[in-house]
């Protein structure tokens, strides 16, 4: 097993996080952020915000395990040092407001309280702008489970991914590569649960958004007839819609996945109209249940628009 989000020895939490004054912003911020990216929290101790986000970005700052830094500026003890930031183009005149420096130089901003997400998503911003990886390496073991799960060993993946989401609940890639172990088990019902089940902050996202397709050709697989049967009918008569129609879910059930694009775009071509647009809705499930640069998918598209827009 893996050994997750493995990285080096990350500072210890003083060294994250520091109250910076005018006299250290040089050192602690502008020089400190050519290495690694500085999240500047501008409060005031009468600042009721800031209060709440202040533990919050701290919070999200140790999760990053030294990918970012933080410094804490209270800006009526340091008000030379606000003036002069917000001459140079910082709003500063309202608090809190937090600011990601890279390389010296501001690069992303954000004013008054947000929700936990937007500020993770703030700091993977950062991290990113700074040419880190943002996911404390769990970007690795996800690589890692996705090859696990195409070597057939699922358990393995499965495991892999439910830990990445101890570490990281919100990590949309690992949430699809569950939800695809259970498919891989033929526990569809285990995998649409668990798709029900995610965060509503990623449950819009492409990787999971592709999981409601797979799950849908799932339980259509189930019911797929034997190929060569349903082969033998269209070509005894082609002009059969239905048995072609039954031959492409029945490939797609069997992974030709090329093959049941091919039979579904002559069904189009034959009659794009028949059974309500039956083949036009079945290739775009098919389409959305694959990685957006899979070459079936491209191609697939491709000749579809070439026919509706002929």
């Amino acid at each position: 097993m893996i050994e997750l989000g493995a990285q080096p020895q990350a500072p210890a939490a003083g060294d994250l996080v520091k109250d910076v004054t005018e006299q250290t912003f040089m050192a602690d911020v502008i020089d400190a952020s050519m290495d690694v990216p500085v999240i500047v929290d501008f409060w005031a101790t009468w600042c009721g915000p800031c209060k709440t986000l202040g533990p919050m970005l701290e919070t999200a700052v140790a999760k990053a395990k030294g990918a970012v830094r933080m410094a804490k500026i209270d800006v009526d003890q340091n008000q030379r040092l606000a003036q002069a930031l917000a001459q140079q183009g910082l709003p500063l005149q309202s608090i809190p407001t937090v600011v990601a420096f890279v390389k010296g130089r501001p690069v992303d901003m954000f004013q008054g309280a947000v929700p936990a997400s937007e500020i993770d998503a703030f700091i993977k911003r950062a991290v990113e702008a700074g040419g880190g990886d943002a996911s404390g390496g769990l970007d690795d073991a996800v690589l890692a489970a996705e090859e696990m799960l195409e070597q057939g060993e699922v358990q393995d993946a499965a495991d892999t991914f439910a830990a990445i989401l101890q570490e990281d609940p919100l990590h949309a890639k690992a949430y699809a590569g569950l939800v695809r172990c259970y498919l891989a088990l033929d526990r569809i019902d285990e995998a649409e649960a668990t798709l029900n089940g995610a965060p509503a902050e990623i449950s819009k996202t492409p990787e999971l958004e592709a999981c409601h397709a797979q799950i849908a050709l799932a339980r259509q697989a189930a019911e797929a007839g034997p190929v060569a049967e349903l082969q033998a009918k269209v070509d005894a008569d082609p002009d059969d819609l239905q048995a072609r129609f039954d031959l492409a879910k029945a490939m797609h059930a069997h992974r030709d996945v090329e093959g049941a694009v091919t039979q579904l775009l002559d069904l189009f071509r034959r009659d794009r109209e028949w059974n309500e647009g039956a083949a036009k809705a079945q290739l775009l499930t098919i389409f959305e249940a694959l990685d957006p640069k899979d070459p079936v998918a491209l191609a697939g598209r491709r000749k579809l628009s070439s026919m509706i827009f002929a």
